[in-house]
């Protein structure tokens, strides 16, 4: 069991310990020479048994009953009931043995599982054993799951269910099994809206005032405040996905040039945009990943053609769930010496096709509007030159002064337009409940040092903002909130990463809360305030103390970027940034190039600073491959076997690096100060970016 300490083996115990191993490798010799030569005699099923009894966790063994059964039951007639029923008994025993034996057997509770799904079974019986094992071990997890296994194939209600769980957490707070029933149980409930379990606000109500015998009779146990922080998320989230916000931005203007230089500066630096091939993307983002995400459930209103748009997922994975879509707009060409404007509305929903993970449907209709500027194209273009580096040095930057009144791009889209627009009291009695609980949770941490007390409190303050953020566009308890993780730091050194990763969170969502908060982190690089339109305004977010990004919905604008000088060792959510073509990463704790993988998502990068991280230093992470090397397998289908053959072993030996330079078009790259450095590495780069200018602050011919 947990928490005992092992006592020193005896003598006499080393010498019996060591014959029954003697005895148990005798046994487990012949039954893999019967299994090997598929020998299903009763004398082998009776052999195995013997093995079963004396280890309970030998899966090969239960799969070779399985054999055995399954040809014994297609030997019996169903005319023969009493010949099945011994054989299903016979199994049924022999599985109680392993399990008294071995109460948390794996391979038992899924053999018993197996032999029931056969039928001819009492499942009365099954609940009657059930309850002496929770007897037993009332928070053994199997045991909770095969109920739940038995209870639906008796077709007990969840209702009835519940209460078994009430019953359990009464007789003991400290159940957590128990607890974690009940909130699938009540999930099940809520969703389908059972009578007595509706409305929502009612029924968390109540769960509130259970789960506070819990958390104030004991509150060192955690098994009542996993639960809490179950209840808490019920109570913030909203079952149907909303969405929150798009680029471009509701009501701006972007102004779209195909040529690399403007003299015309006179929009704002945050609506300029510019595409050699005359289109402009189009990012939705939504609170939680969904699907279905495609021309029908979204329509675009302009006065040239946007049907049959392709909308894809921005994620890693193939998954078909996100919450970042994208897709992109081709207009058409300006005329000479003039400038076209057209304008857009783009609807989401309702139409059926947007669905949430949890099978919720988007259920709030609602629309944006912008427009775009389409700039001729130079007849006679500039002959293009090699770009300078960007230097991201604090004399490179000032402040960025503007004059424009109305930054639109630096605000998501309008929340009050899409928030419970169905449920116009859901907010009030979620702030009200969140009220409640804040104040309940103040006084017991002022009362006892108790720091999940803290850490609840922390994320009750949080949950409040966010409920009356739509309204008021402002962080009340920010301050408050950072304090928490700052004190939990020192008083729970342990879980130190997790509580500066919810600080970072925070701090992020404050400094992006408001415009004004926001620009006092905006600045105009002197490289570039002349050249490029709409990409010298940099983002500065350096020197910190971040260790995760978050906030992405609200930086969906951001073109250049500095988190330099922090603490990341993840960067997680970048993806969403589709339009970023700058990027300081330097010095931070990134610790191998599987944690940019999100920069493989970023079609427009085109500058990056990776220098004085942690990447190399530590050993390669295969845990994601089958293989010792994706090349063996190629895990993009896009790869090019004849390019991969070409690189030799150097493809071989920076294959983590080769993953996300090969779909990049960098033109400055710089890896400084990491354990990979080299010429070795340098060479590698040079082979499969093509398009690099710039390696490590030297110019490439």
């Amino acid at each position: 069991m947990h928490g005992r300490p092992r006592k020193p083996a005896k003598p006499e115990d080393e010498s019996a310990s060591a014959a029954r191993a003697e005895a148990l490798r005798a046994l487990q010799s012949q039954f893999f020479s019967n299994h090997h030569n598929k020998v299903y005699t009763d004398e082998a099923l009776q052999l195995s048994g013997r093995l079963i009894e004396q280890n309970p966790e030998f899966y090969t063994a239960w799969n070779y009953r399985k054999l055995v059964v399954q040809q014994n039951l297609d030997r019996c007639s169903e005319s023969d009931p009493d010949a099945l029923k011994s054989i299903i008994d016979q199994e049924l025993r022999l599985v109680e043995i392993a399990l008294r034996q071995n109460f948390k057997s794996y391979g038992a509770w899924h053999h018993r599982k197996w032999v029931l799904s056969k039928g001819h079974s009492v499942l009365d019986r099954e609940m009657k054993l059930l309850k002496q094992f929770q007897l037993l071990d009332p928070r053994n997890f199997h045991a909770w799951n095969y109920r739940r296994f038995v209870a639906a194939l008796l077709n007990r209600s969840d209702e009835e269910e519940l209460e078994y769980t009430r019953e359990m957490v009464e007789n003991n707070f400290s159940n957590y099994s128990a607890w974690h029933n009940r909130s699938v149980l009540l999930s099940n409930l809520m969703k389908k809206k059972a009578e007595g379990f509706f409305p929502k606000a009612k029924v968390l109500n109540n769960e509130y005032e259970h789960v506070h015998d819990a958390i104030f009779t004991d509150p060192d146990d955690q098994s009542g405040w996993f639960y809490y922080t179950w209840l808490l998320d019920q109570t913030v989230k909203t079952d149907a996905p909303l969405l929150v916000s798009s680029w471009p931005a509701h009501g701006s203007s972007v102004i779209l040039s195909r040529n690399r230089h403007s003299s015309d500066c006179s929009s704002s630096p945050f609506d300029s945009f510019r595409s050699d091939s005359g289109t402009v993307p189009l990012l939705i983002y939504f609170n939680q990943a969904v699907e279905g995400v495609n021309s029908s459930s979204i329509t675009i209103e302009s006065s040239f053609c946007t049907k049959d748009l392709i909308w894809k997922p921005v994620l890693q994975n193939n998954s078909q769930l996100s919450q970042v879509w994208v897709t992109h707009i081709k207009f058409p060409n300006a005329k000479s010496h003039s400038s076209e404007v057209y304008q857009l509305k783009v609807s989401v929903g309702p139409t059926q096709g947007i669905i949430s993970a949890s099978g919720f449907d988007y259920s709030h209709p609602t629309q944006f509007a912008f427009k775009v500027c389409v700039r001729p194209i130079e007849t006679e273009p500039a002959e293009k030159q090699g770009e300078d580096i960007i230097l991201w040095t604090d004399e490179n930057f000032h402040a960025f002064q503007t004059q424009y009144q109305e930054l639109h791009e630096v605000v998501p889209v309008d929340q009050q337009s899409v928030n419970d627009v169905h449920e116009p009291t859901a907010s009030n009695w979620r702030a009200e409940t969140i009220a409640k609980e804040i104040a309940l949770f103040r006084e017991l941490v002022s009362e006892i040092n108790c720091k999940i007390g803290k850490l609840t409190l922390a994320r009750l303050l949080t949950a409040h903002d966010v409920i009356l953020s739509p309204c008021t566009s402002k962080m009340f308890h920010s301050d408050e909130v950072l304090q928490l993780y700052i004190d939990l730091i020192k008083l729970d050194p342990s879980h130190s990463q997790y509580y500066k990763d919810e600080h970072s969170l925070v701090f992020l969502q404050k400094v992006t809360s408001n415009r004004e908060s926001l620009l006092r982190h905006c600045f105009s690089h002197k490289n570039l305030a002349s050249s490029s339109i709409g990409n010298h305004i940099c983002l500065r977010l350096n020197n910190l103390s971040l260790s995760r990004m978050g906030s992405v919905e609200k930086l969906l604008w951001v073109r250049m970027l500095d988190l330099s000088h922090n603490e990341l060792h993840s960067i997680e959510g970048l993806e969403a940034m589709q339009l970023l073509s700058r990027l300081n990463l330097s010095n931070n704790k990134l610790g191998s190039f599987t944690a940019l993988g999100p920069l493989k998502q970023l079609k427009l990068l085109q500058v990056l600073d990776i220098s004085y991280n942690e990447i190399g230093a530590h050993s390669i992470d295969t845990t994601r491959y089958q293989c010792s090397t994706p090349l063996s397998h190629t895990e993009e289908a896009s790869w090019n076997s004849e390019e991969i053959g070409t690189g030799g072993a150097g493809v071989k030996g920076y294959w983590e690096a080769f993953l996300i330079f090969k779909s990049m078009s960098l033109t400055q790259l710089v890896t400084l100060g990491n354990a990979i450095s080299g010429e070795n590495f340098k060479s590698f780069v040079v082979m499969f970016v093509p398009t690099l200018e710039w390696l490590d602050g030297d110019k490439l011919h």
